[in-house]
């Protein structure tokens, strides 16, 4: 007998368990912490700040590692990586082995374990993680690297992400009615070349997030893509430079907006990395709410490491002088540019008990203190009909709604036109000394034979 009421009493338990405590996937999510372009062998301070911010789920958005080799600037030698007579690739693949060992040694990170023991991490790759610089479906390392990622990102070995060609994924976490939706995308194992205009997600992966927007709704939507999907800086910085982005393939960016519009899906928004600086920014003419995409790059890489401190005010100028028509600009910003420059992660705050619920986007610094900000309800960010004159209007009078390439030239290039004025003038002034030096020694020589 005493055998049977131990056996009802663990049943019983057992029971009480399984239906009281709500799984991994139910639980309220009201933190979520995201980041890009970490170095392993960089020091990485930065993840003290990430566990205060205490999120429930990390987001990984590219360059976890960074596991291509890049060759030193050389302009004359044998192998030239740089100027007119270029004959080598800057970048080169690393072996399988190597990979591994970057992979081992960031995980192995005592900050990143930390947030590991409280933290749900997912993530995507971007290309140097992917395998190599600006690469795309051309890549012939990709199926080996795709199985060393998910190995890094502790995917189950029955995973879908671990049968199909790229690494994207969703993921729904929250109980109903307070469910977020996290989708990941892949913009690097179907992406044709730049400057082609040609896919980034391939058809498969199209269809797959098609179907993941008409799914189920959700109060939120995240979209995590490893580069840029609102701002083209390209536009505004070339020809001097030129930054990955949707902004670069105009096709699939309409693609995208549309089909996010035709989903009526509320509550979307856009989470990027790559380019080793955070800001937010807009797109109001997309759908009828506002897009934000919120760019945090990098962990470890950052423009304003590559110069000395003094030289810091310097990157700022340009980054507020540079033309833009999409970012987000405000008291909320640190810096007058609304830009940040050194180390920072990503965080989104949700507050499920505020009426309207309400919805805080934020870059933060080393320290985790804000850098960049936006705070909004998801009320503001529902789907509404929207007729063809209305849109005409927005476009008219929203800022968030021109395009960088269609501003007007004299404004487009002006960062450009800047440079080049910079270096004529410098130029100019060195034949100048040239000249002078040369005119003094003449006067010397004329000198010296009268005398």
């Amino acid at each position: 007998m005493v055998w049977k009421w131990w056996w009802m009493l663990t049943v019983t338990a057992i029971g009480v368990v399984a239906w009281g405590v709500p799984s991994e996937q139910q639980r309220l999510v009201t933190r979520i912490a995201f980041g890009s372009c970490a170095n392993q062998s960089a020091p990485q301070p930065i993840w003290n700040a990430i566990i205060s911010f205490d999120p429930q789920v990390f987001i990984w958005l590219g360059d976890n590692i960074y596991g291509d080799i890049r060759r030193p600037f050389k302009l004359f030698g044998k192998e030239r990586t740089i100027g007119p007579w270029k004959n080598a690739p800057r970048f080169v693949p690393s072996t399988e082995q190597e990979m591994k060992s970057r992979y081992e040694k960031a995980k192995s990170n005592p900050g990143y374990s930390r947030l590991q023991e409280n933290t749900k991490v997912i993530g995507t790759w971007d290309d140097h993680d992917y395998g190599l610089n600006d690469a795309g479906k051309e890549f012939s390392g990709k199926i080996t690297n795709q199985r060393l990622l998910l190995d890094f990102l502790d995917e189950p070995e029955n995973s879908p992400r671990r049968k199909q060609d790229g690494v994207y994924a969703s993921y729904t976490l929250g109980p109903m009615g307070r469910q977020i939706k996290v989708i990941l995308l892949d913009t690097r194992y179907h992406r044709d070349p730049l400057r082609s205009d040609g896919t980034i997600l391939g058809h498969s992966q199209w269809e797959w997030l098609e179907k993941e927007l008409n799914d189920s709704p959700t109060a939120v939507t995240i979209i995590g893509s490893s580069i840029q999907v609102i701002s083209n800086l390209s536009a505004t910085t070339g020809p001097l430079f030129y930054m990955e982005s949707w902004g670069r393939f105009p096709k699939e960016r309409d693609r995208l907006f549309k089909l996010i519009a035709d989903s009526k899906r509320d509550g979307v928004f856009f989470i990027s990395g790559d380019v080793h600086f955070g800001e937010i920014t807009r797109y109001d003419c997309a759908t009828g709410y506002p897009l934000y995409d919120v760019t945090s790059s990098g962990i470890t890489q950052a423009v304003e490491k590559v110069v000395p401190p003094p030289l810091h005010f310097f990157v700022r100028f340009l980054a507020w002088l540079t033309p833009n028509t999409m970012r987000v600009m405000d008291q909320n910003c640190r810096y007058r540019s609304c830009t940040y420059g050194m180390s920072n992660f990503g965080a989104v705050e949700i507050d499920w008990d505020a009426t309207p619920v309400t919805l805080k986007i934020q870059v933060r610094d080393i320290n985790g203190n804000p850098v960049t900000g936006v705070t909004t309800s998801l009320s503001e960010l529902q789907a509404r009909n929207s007729t063809s004159s209305t849109t005409k209007k927005a476009r008219e009078h929203h800022r968030h709604c021109s395009l960088e390439s269609t501003l007007p030239w004299i404004v487009r290039y002006r960062l450009a036109i800047l440079a080049y004025c910079a270096v004529a003038t410098f130029v100019l002034a060195l034949i100048g000394v040239i000249w002078a030096s040369i005119l003094a020694c003449r006067r010397c020589a004329r000198k010296r034979k009268c005398d």
